[in-house]
């Protein structure tokens, strides 16, 4: 039990020596500063009181030298109780801050839609079996996905399957044109060694049978074992490829999609019918980039409550982009809007999930700045509200700031 309460005692009893012995060295030092009448004395007797004063105070707080405690510097980024915080030069270049003047004008109407990647008709195409039957590889094997094929590649060959009842009346009807041609040539052959009595035409009446007989010939017997190649409609990439070698595949089963990624397109989906007249153009995010877009056109149709608008790339950079990816469009409309333009990358959130920016008011103090926000392009955002215009706003490292406390 005493192991217990004796560390206790001591740590509750050694401040207030401590604070005692203080007071009493004071208490010494000012008796004896009154009763020296010399001015050098008097002075030399506070001098020893400043001196004692920090020694015994790191007695009070239990520092004997072991643990130095870590001075404060006031020049670490901190917050202060009004929001805003304070940023050193140091750190400002570490975290790259970067600002510019905001400026109000009036920029053009945006408006935000849902999009997806959609093909171009002309340069994709589905590869697609008319007959049933089993797969076999082409000349230069099965396409794999991504790989580059050319417009007439052989991809496949579909071996067509046939019932074998069907297959047996096709294989007597075969031997019966088989039996006829061999007569027919027989006969003809007998009327070219009677040329001389045998009218002409009768001749060449017998030499057309034997053709006509010849080629049905061919022709079933081909029909038998028949098999359809399936080539590449357009030149780009394999997108999907369904099949492997044998096979069996039934009339529109799509094996292999092809598409070409230069000349993707992108379909936004209007929710206001209205907006189809106002369209000017769009944009959209590609890696970080903003890529133009050009208004195709609208449909006239509502497709599931929503009116369809397509895009096109106007440099043709959607090749980061995969087929039924979903995006985000901004669309340009006819009409303009006052407000400040900002790249997207000044916005940051506060504790309260309220969209910010950050207005530099002095060399090293940052003030947030609650905004109201409407999409400019895909780079850019237009303020309508927080900000007068004039005001230095952070475009780089505005979340880096907002995470200081």
């Amino acid at each position: 039990m005493h192991r217990t309460v004796r560390p206790i005692a001591m740590r509750i009893a050694r401040p207030l020596a401590m604070r005692f012995a203080r007071r009493v060295a004071q208490c010494v030092a000012r008796h004896i500063a009154r009763r020296l009448t010399h001015p050098a004395q008097r002075a030399l007797a506070l001098v020893a009181l400043v001196l004692t004063a920090p020694h015994l105070a790191a007695h009070e707080g239990h520092d004997h030298g072991d643990t130095p405690a870590a001075p404060v510097s006031m020049a670490a980024p901190h917050r202060l109780p009004d929001g805003s915080v304070v940023v050193p030069k140091r750190t400002q270049r570490q975290i790259a801050v970067r600002t510019v003047i905001a400026a109000r004008d009036a920029t053009p109407r945006a408006v935000e839609l849902p999009g997806r990647v959609v093909v171009d008709p002309n340069a994709g195409g589905r590869v697609q079996p008319t007959v049933s039957g089993r797969i076999e590889p082409g000349p230069q094997g099965l396409p794999a996905v991504g790989q580059t094929v050319t417009r007439g590649q052989v991809l496949a060959v579909v071996r067509a399957s046939v019932d074998p009842v069907q297959r047996a009346a096709q294989r007597a009807q075969i031997a019966e044109l088989e039996a006829a041609h061999a007569l027919a040539q027989r006969r003809a052959a007998r009327l070219r060694d009677l040329s001389d009595t045998v009218p002409r035409k009768d001749i060449e009446a017998a030499d057309s049978e034997v053709a006509s007989l010849g080629a049905r010939l061919r022709a079933l017997d081909a029909g038998v074992a028949a098999g359809e190649t399936l080539r590449a409609p357009v030149t780009g990439v394999v997108a999907t490829a369904g099949v492997v070698a044998g096979q069996v595949v039934e009339p529109r089963d799509v094996l292999f999609e092809i598409v070409d990624p230069s000349r993707l397109r992108i379909e936004a989906t209007a929710f206001d019918a209205s907006l189809a007249s106002d369209v000017v153009d769009g944009s959209v995010a590609v890696g970080g980039d903003a890529v133009a877009l050009a208004f195709v056109g609208a449909g006239r149709v509502l497709r599931e409550q929503t009116l369809p608008l397509l895009f096109r790339a106007q440099d043709r950079r959607l090749g980061g982009l995969a087929v039924g990816q979903p995006v985000a469009v901004t669309v340009r409309l006819r009409g303009t809007t006052a407000g400040v333009a900002l790249p997207a990358t000044a916005l940051a959130r506060n504790a309260s999930n309220e969209t910010i920016v950050w207005v530099k008011t002095q060399a090293e103090r940052f003030a947030p700045r609650p905004v109201r926000t409407r999409p400019l392009d895909a780079a850019r955002v237009l303020v309508t509200d927080g900000l007068a215009g004039g005001e230095r706003v952070v475009t780089d490292g505005a979340p880096l700031l907002a995470q200081i406390r």
